[in-house]
């Protein structure tokens, strides 16, 4: 199964601020911007801000992957001792979930949403 890295996230402590630096400093396009999330148009990976908490610190990043089929990836992760948390949930189209990193840093994994 392919796993492909979509997005790479950063929790930012001023999201505003994080916007100017990646869209007028850096010189990024931003795709779109909301007050939980600012996306990037980065090409097949994107970069995704949102603001930090304490489950994710500022300056902490998060990748984000996506699999052609969450349950059986999410079942196989499970058979090799990953934690890979509570079950997906629907956003923005696809079912999203967590698992944890080697040093229990999170990582984003969706799939498509299963068709009836």
């Amino acid at each position: 199964m392919t796993i492909e890295l979509k997005y790479v996230i950063a929790n930012v402590s001023d999201l505003p601020a994080a916007v100017a630096f990646w869209r007028d400093t850096v010189g990024l396009r931003l795709k779109f911007e909301t007050p939980e999330w600012a996306e990037f148009d980065t090409g097949t990976t994107r970069l995704a801000l949102q603001p930090a908490s304490p489950a994710n610190p500022a300056g902490t990043w998060q990748p984000g992957l996506r699999v052609s089929d969450l349950a059986a990836k999410r079942a196989e992760l499970s058979a090799r001792g990953v934690n890979i948390g509570g079950a997906p949930h629907e956003e923005h189209g696809f079912l999203l979930s967590l698992f944890s990193g080697p040093d229990g840093a999170p990582v984003s994994l969706s799939g498509p949403v299963a068709k009836p």
